[in-house]
């Protein structure tokens, strides 16, 4: 049995000297807080999804990630707690021989099974092009297929509770997450009241990508496009999973300060991004900033 998630999620607000000189109001919605299995935006976006799975009759689950993907661990958890089967399709066939890593091995545990493909083949099977889905479901069998991510307009309308549980929002909300493949910037977009306004910090190379990514998933989800938010693209440090000195130095600083574990591949670089916009003075005085925290920190040793 899955349990249920710990919403809502807390609201907690920082003293940070730094956003207090430019007169930024720094807050964190701490959806690392949801569950302990499907933490963060992984609830948000794979709640709607399981409702959905169960509803149909589904018994396994397919999905797709990297050797390191957060989603994949979610999914992995969550079909063990309903009693599913799961399928990960992982990119990179050269770790089909290599020890698992800390990640694929939680997978694992929870009853996945893993299937390794190259990227060239991952590529073409995340798009979805050319029938490739067909294929896996000729070779699994029936099942709920899931995107990279988790992102789908059923994920993007889970997202779109978070403003909901955040009071008072209004004309100087600012409301920050990051975006690897835009489901929870979408989602909270559209949750959002008038005047405030959604800024995705993206953790990876994709401008003008993900932008598409992002109004793709709201055309899916409510028919609509919406004009509240916006892509910072300037703190992916240099491209997805890498985590350069300057985002680990700021991370480690972040946690001496208030002693909020940062997640590094996402959560830091969205805080950072966040920093470094209030001091040069490109977010308004004023403005009040709550950063979604979207997901854990790798387990020490990870």
């Amino acid at each position: 049995m899955l349990t249920p998630a710990a919403l809502p999620t807390p609201l907690q607000v920082l003293a940070d000297p730094a956003l207090a000189r430019a007169g930024v109001e720094l807050r964190l919605k701490r959806d690392d807080l949801a569950h302990p299995a499907v933490p963060g935006n992984k609830w948000r976006k794979l709640a709607p999804n399981l409702a959905r799975a169960v509803a149909d009759g589904h018994t396994r689950l397919l999905t797709f990630g990297g050797a390191y993907s957060t989603h994949v661990r979610a999914v992995a958890a969550a079909a063990q707690a309903l009693g599913l089967a799961s399928v990960g399709v992982i990119r990179g066939d050269e770790l089909a021989a290599a020890p698992r890593n800390w990640s694929l091995r939680v997978a694992e545990e929870a009853g996945m099974e893993l299937e390794f493909v190259s990227r060239s083949a991952y590529r073409g099977l995340v798009g979805g092009e050319h029938g490739e889905h067909g294929e896996l479901l000729r070779r699994w069998g029936r099942c709920l297929v899931l995107p990279e991510g988790g992102s789908n307009a059923l994920a993007v309308r889970g997202a779109a509770e978070i403003p909901a549980e955040i009071p008072a929002l209004g004309g100087r909300d600012l409301l920050c997450c990051p975006v690897g493949t835009g489901g929870t910037l979408a989602g909270i977009a559209a949750g959002l009241p008038d005047g405030a306004r959604a800024l995705g910090v993206a953790v990876l190379r994709g401008e003008g990508y993900l932008e598409d990514e992002v109004a793709g998933l709201h055309r899916a989800a409510y028919g609509r496009e919406f004009g509240n938010w916006r892509i910072h693209h300037g703190h992916h440090g240099g491209g997805y999973g890498k985590v350069p000195a300057e985002v680990e130095s700021f991370a480690v600083e972040f946690e001496r300060r208030h002693g909020v574990p940062v997640e590094r591949r996402y959560v830091a670089k969205t805080l950072l991004a966040v920093h470094d916009l209030a001091v040069a003075g490109e977010l308004a005085p004023g403005t009040r900033v709550t950063v979604v925290v979207t997901g854990l920190p790798d387990p020490a040793g990870g």
